[in-house]
């Protein structure tokens, strides 16, 4: 399931307000939906229907920019938020920007408000419903430089502080804190550092992946936080965690790598960046990266003979659905298999990032927060990355953080709608009484 592409014309001039897709994941700024638009710009030099369809989304992407400064087809997360943002707007939801939440209010044995930076002054909410924290959870936390996310810089734990503030228990127990997800590190043209998210490349015919030793160390189609997993493994009493990613000419050409896209882009801007590595011969291309060239050579060599098999007796690339599902359907009898041996050879670095934190605060099938003792407390509550995973930190299909996170918020929702409902009974009884003692009834 991926999300139906969203026209930001319906947003107005409110898609001003709207953060831009990773530029790592666009092309030339312009987002690509999921599965046939992205096989259409891969076959866009091998098929005349998909020059055309590729033609034409260039064309109107290109057109949208002189109009507008950006691309107006939304599609995968923008088009989710921006469909969520159009709903706000058509039930006339305000919406504050940059207005950082400082402190929880506490009143009556619960949460009653919060403390909002806005427009340069300190502003107390009240919140007849509730609170709900959805601060993205901590990607870039403490530091931000123990790993990488291309996750917003802001997700800092902000949500878990104030609830630990007002008694709130974080789940430490979560076996992964996070979405893993293999990164690689590139210097945009602005000279900006980038983070590029591994999803799909690692999967291709004609691509392996090696740790410094130069030996493989996993199923390369395993799904990337199952990839990130065997990574720190391998790497374990090394002075990094890190691994290279690697392909021939032919792969990088038809499938591209990392921010590297396929023919006909150039690569040029990434060779002399660095951040992609060249070598005429797979020897080169070990002293290009530092890795033992005669290993790496023998590596290459055994999964060639097993590419030419269909099999990878070695680690099973492409033996499951899931992992042939992200291969090259037109390569048989394995799409996921391709020897490498069309020089030159190519590698990227990779390193530890993720998509998104698992480990959170601990709440209850209602969404409320919980204290240590496993008591809700009243009038807080939690969704998306800031409350721990319900699949318990691990990955079982794409979309865990966002359709938890949907779900979540609309139960959310619905408990403060009852919330309300009960509150307000509870006023009219009160005045009731008040009522009758007054009179004397």
């Amino acid at each position: 399931m991926v999300t139906r592409p969203f026209d930001g014309h319906e947003l107005a001039a409110h898609i001003k307000k709207l953060a831009p897709p990773l530029p790592e994941l666009t092309v030339f700024g312009m987002m690509l939906g999921s599965g046939p638009e992205i096989k259409h710009f891969m076959g866009a030099l091998k098929s005349p229907a998909s020059f055309v369809y590729v033609a034409k989304r260039l064309t109107q992407h290109m057109l949208d920019v002189i109009r507008h400064g950006r691309g107006m087809m939304l599609t995968n997360g923008n088009a989710l938020a921006g469909r969520l943002a159009k709903a706000g707007m058509d039930l006339d939801i305000s919406v504050w920007l940059s207005s950082p939440v400082r402190k929880l209010v506490v009143e009556y044995d619960g949460v009653a408000g919060a403390l909002v930076e806005h427009e340069g002054k300190t502003v107390r909410v009240n919140a007849r419903r509730g609170v709900v924290l959805a601060c993205g959870g901590f990607p870039h936390a403490p530091t931000g430089k123990e790993h990488h996310s291309p996750s917003p810089e802001s997700n800092t734990g902000d949500g878990l502080r104030l609830a630990e503030a007002v008694g709130g228990w974080v789940d430490a127990t979560i076996p992964q804190a996070a979405a893993w997800v293999p990164t690689s590190i590139t210097t945009r043209t602005d000279g900006s550092k980038g983070v590029m998210p591994h999803f799909i490349d690692h999967a291709k015919p004609g691509v392996i992946a090696v740790t410094v030793t130069g030996k493989r160390f996993t199923n390369e189609g395993n799904s990337h936080h199952d990839f990130v997993q065997a990574m720190v493994k391998a790497c374990e009493g090394d002075s990094s965690v890190s691994a290279w990613l690697l392909c021939d000419h032919m792969a990088l050409r038809n499938y591209g790598l990392g921010c590297v896209a396929p023919s006909p882009m150039p690569i040029g801007r990434h060779l002399r960046s660095g951040y992609l590595k060249r070598g005429a011969t797979v020897q080169e291309l070990a002293k290009q990266i530092g890795i033992p060239a005669e290993t790496l050579q023998a590596t290459v060599a055994e999964f060639n003979a097993q590419a030419s098999t269909g099999s990878d007796t070695s680690f099973g690339k492409g033996s499951k659905a899931y992992k042939r599902y992200q291969g090259d359907a037109l390569v048989t009898p394995n799409p996921c298999l391709g020897p490498l041996e069309n020089g030159p050879y190519y590698a990227i670095e990779l390193v530890v990032g993720d998509i998104g934190t698992f480990a959170g605060l601990m709440t209850d099938e209602k969404t409320r927060v919980l204290d240590a003792s496993g008591s809700p407390i009243k009038g807080l509550h939690a969704v998306g990355n800031d409350a721990a995973s319900v699949m318990g930190g691990n990955y079982p299909g794409a979309g865990i953080t966002l359709g938890p996170a949907l779900t979540f918020g609309y139960i959310a929702g619905m408990q403060l709608s009852k919330a309300e409902v009960s509150v307000n009974v509870e006023i009219q009884v009160a005045r009731r009484e008040s009522i009758a003692v007054r009179r004397g009834d």
